[in-house]
C-alpha cells in the first residue's frame, strides 16, 4: 500500500484531534438563562452533565487503546493513514452526539432515536480499531519486532467484543433508552482494565533490553 511510514507521527496528530474532541463536550453543556432560579436550571441540566461523563470517559478509552495499538505498530501505510483519519473524523463527531443525547433527555422527546444515534456513532468507531489493528497485525508486516503473537492475539481479544457490545447497547436503546445508555455505558470499567497480554509482552521487552544493556 505505499511508502511507510513512522506512526510516530500518527500517534502526536491523534493525540491532538482527541484532545480537541474532549474539550469540545464542555462547549456542548449551555448555562441557565434563567439566573433568578439557578439552582433549578443548574440541576435540570443533569442529562448534560451524565452526557459529558460518559462521552469524556469513552473518547479518553479510544485514546488509550488508541495508544496500546500504535505501541505495537512499527510503520504505518497509506491504509493505516486513511482508517485512522477516518476514525478520528468519527472521534470528532462524537461531542455532536453527545449533545444530541443530551439535548433529547433534558426536553423527553426523542430519546429512543438519540441513543440510537450515540450507539451508532460509537460503534463505527468500535469498527475502525478492529480494522485498524487487524490489517496492522496481518502477516505481521506492520508490527514491531517485540509483539509476539500471544500480544497481538490480546488486542484483538479486547477490540473484539466492542461492536457486540455497544450494538447491544443501541438495540436496546432503541426499546428503552435509559437501559440503553447504561449498557453503553458499562462498556467504560470494562475496557479500562489493562491488557494482560500486553503487560506481559512489555515485561519480556524490559527484560531483554536489561540482558542486553552494558
Amino acid at each position: 500500500m505505499g511508502a511507510e511510514r513512522d506512526p510516530g507521527r500518527v500517534v502526536t496528530f491523534s493525540d491532538a484531534v482527541i484532545a480537541i474532541a474532549v474539550t469540545l463536550l464542555v462547549l456542548e453543556i449551555r448555562p441557565p438563562e434563567d439566573t433568578e432560579h439557578l439552582w433549578t436550571g443548574l440541576r435540570e441540566l443533569w442529562p448534560s452533565y451524565a452526557a459529558y461523563f460518559i462521552t469524556f470517559l469513552l473518547i479518553g478509552q479510544m485514546w488509550v487503546n488508541h495508544h496500546v495499538m500504535f505501541d505495537h505498530i512499527r510503520s504505518a501505510d497509506r491504509l493505516v493513514l486513511l482508517l485512522n483519519t477516518l476514525l478520528l473524523m468519527e472521534i470528532a463527531f462524537l461531542p455532536f452526539a453527545s449533545a444530541v443525547l443530551a439535548g433529547a433527555f433534558e426536553s423527553g422527546h426523542g430519546k429512543r432515536t438519540a441513543v440510537v444515534f450515540y450507539g451508532i456513532s460509537y460503534e463505527v468507531a468500535a469498527i475502525l480499531f478492529n480494522v485498524i489493528w487487524e490489517y496492522a497485525r496481518r502477516g505481521r508486516r506492520l508490527l514491531t519486532a517485540t509483539t509476539d503473537a500471544a500480544t497481538a492475539a490480546a488486542i484483538s481479544r479486547r477490540f473484539h467484543p466492542a461492536p457486540v457490545w455497544i450494538a447491544a447497547g443501541t438495540a436496546l436503546g432503541a426499546w428503552h433508552p435509559v437501559l440503553g445508555v447504561a449498557v453503553l455505558a458499562a462498556f467504560v470499567p470494562f475496557y479500562w482494565w489493562p491488557i494482560k497480554g500486553e503487560i506481559a509482552s512489555l515485561r519480556r521487552t524490559r527484560e531483554r533490553a536489561e540482558k542486553s544493556a552494558p
